[in-house]
């Protein structure tokens, strides 16, 4: 099944950055951070921003005994980040950093795919809820993920080194609305195949499935 959703492999990804904006964003001792564009952006971010790096950079206090010395990008980003100064250019590496950015970005991901568990639940409601629904059916989150990252549209955030890939990693859906429909549909259309062809009696909790999914 074809992804509809981008994989931004961050194996793969150099992220250009314009050197006097990063510069300046670094003068004003603000919290900010360069997305996967390569676009500073200031906190508070936007819903669904996916952030390569997160900052706020206060330099440190010169002293007699202790000279100021500007420190150099590459000090400010850390060993976790290989970076290279190209004129009015700077360009990052960010693959090392994985599992910080992990963190930093999970909390703004539609679902998150980066633990040996898989996907257990969605950040949106509504999609958690038909998620809930759907597994009384034996439709688990893999099947509705393969769903989303074939037919919406949206970014695939992951660190894939090996083929053949698994793109695990965070899932950014742009469009949660269009996103419910599609699931809901498709959840709708399998639980009804089910129904016709089902014998047993169903359980309170598919029961009430099928009435969420209007099967019934």
């Amino acid at each position: 099944m074809e992804n509809t959703l981008k994989i931004f492999n961050l194996f793969k990804e150099i992220i250009i950055v314009d050197k006097p904006s990063l510069l300046q964003a670094l003068n004003t001792s603000k919290l900010f951070g360069i997305n996967i564009k390569g676009e500073i952006v200031f906190a508070p971010y936007k819903d669904k921003e996916i952030l390569i790096f997160n900052t706020q950079f206060v330099p440190k206090k010169a002293s007699a005994l202790m000279p100021s010395k500007a420190p150099t990008l590459s000090e400010i980003f850390g060993k976790n980040y290989q970076v290279v100064e190209d004129e009015d250019r700077v360009l990052i590496k960010a693959f090392s950093n994985w599992q910080d950015l992990i963190q930093l970005n999970t909390i703004r991901a539609s679902y998150n795919d980066t633990t040996g568990d898989g996907v257990d639940e969605f950040a949106d409601d509504a999609l958690e809820d038909i998620g809930w629904h759907a597994v009384e059916f034996g439709i688990n989150y893999r099947l509705l993920v393969e769903q989303i990252e074939a037919n919406c549209e949206g970014t695939l955030f992951c660190i894939e080194q090996e083929e053949p890939y698994q793109f695990s990693g965070l899932g950014f859906i742009d469009n949660d609305e269009q996103a419910r429909e599609m699931l809901f549909n498709y959840c709708q259309n399998e639980i009804k195949k089910i129904l016709e062809n089902n014998t047993i009696p169903l359980n309170d909790d598919q029961e009430e499935a099928a009435e969420f999914f209007k099967c019934l």
